[in-house]
C-alpha cells in the first residue's frame, strides 16, 4: 500500500530541524527501500525548509501511522501537523525514476483536497513535467479524498493547474525539491 505523508513545520522551528537533521536522515535510512518520492517544501523565497514530503510503500495503515509519527522531528515538535493518506501511484514509478532528473527549473507539491465524486485519476495529457502523481484515498482505499502531484513547472499557477480546479476544496501549491542526504 502506498502513502503520502506531509509533515507541516511548527513557525519557529528551524533551529531544532537543524539540529535533528541526521536524526532525521538516519530515519528515513531505514526506508529506503519503500520511498517512492522524499523531500522538503520550501517557502516563497525556496530556502527555507516549511515542510517535508514522503512518499512511501508499506504493509498497511498501522505501518504508515507508526513511519509518521515515530520520525525524529514529529517527536521533537518540529511539525505543527501531519497528512497522511493512502496514495496510488499512477506513474508507477519513484522520484528517481523522472526523465527530467533531480535538478532544473521550478518543483512543487500540489495536493488538491476534495470529497464526492473522483477526478483526475489519471494523468493530464502532456503529463512530461510529472515527477510523481496520483489519487490521495482513505485508510481502506474506498474513498477518493483529493489528488497529489510532484512536479516541475515554470510557475505555482502553472503547476495547480495540473488538477481540476473547480473540483476541490482547495488546491495547496509547495515549493519543493527532490530530498535525501547530500552526496
Amino acid at each position: 500500500m502506498e502513502f503520502l505523508c506531509h509533515h507541516r513545520d511548527r513557525p519557529g522551528s528551524l533551529a531544532l530541524r537543524d539540529a535533528l537533521v541526521e536524526d532525521h536522515w538516519s530515519y528515513m535510512d531505514r526506508y529506503a527501500k519503500e520511498l517512492i518520492a522524499r523531500g522538503p517544501t520550501l517557502s516563497d523565497d525556496g530556502d527555507t525548509p516549511t515542510g517535508s514530503v514522503h512518499i512511501l510503500d508499506l504493509p498497511d495503515p498501522a505501518a504508515a501511522r507508526a513511519f509518521a509519527f515515530d520520525e525524529p522531528n514529529y517527536q521533537a515538535g518540529v511539525y505543527r501537523d501531519v497528512l497522511l493518506r493512502r496514495w496510488r501511484n499512477v506513474l508507477g514509478r519513484t522520484m528517481w525514476d523522472f526523465p527530467g532528473g533531480r535538478t532544473g527549473g521550478n518543483r512543487y507539491l500540489v495536493l488538491g483536497l476534495g470529497t464526492g465524486q473522483a477526478v483526475d485519476l489519471a494523468p493530464p495529457p502532456g503529463s512530461d513535467e510529472l515527477i510523481a502523481y496520483g489519487p490521495l484515498l482513505s485508510d481502506d482505499g474506498a474513498t477518493w479524498l483529493g489528488t497529489a502531484a510532484l512536479l516541475r513547472a515554470p510557475d505555482p499557477e502553472t503547476a495547480r493547474a495540473v488538477l481540476t480546479r473547480d473540483r476541490y476544496a482547495d488546491i495547496e501549491v509547495h515549493n519543493w525539491q527532490f530530498g535525501g542526504r547530500p552526496t
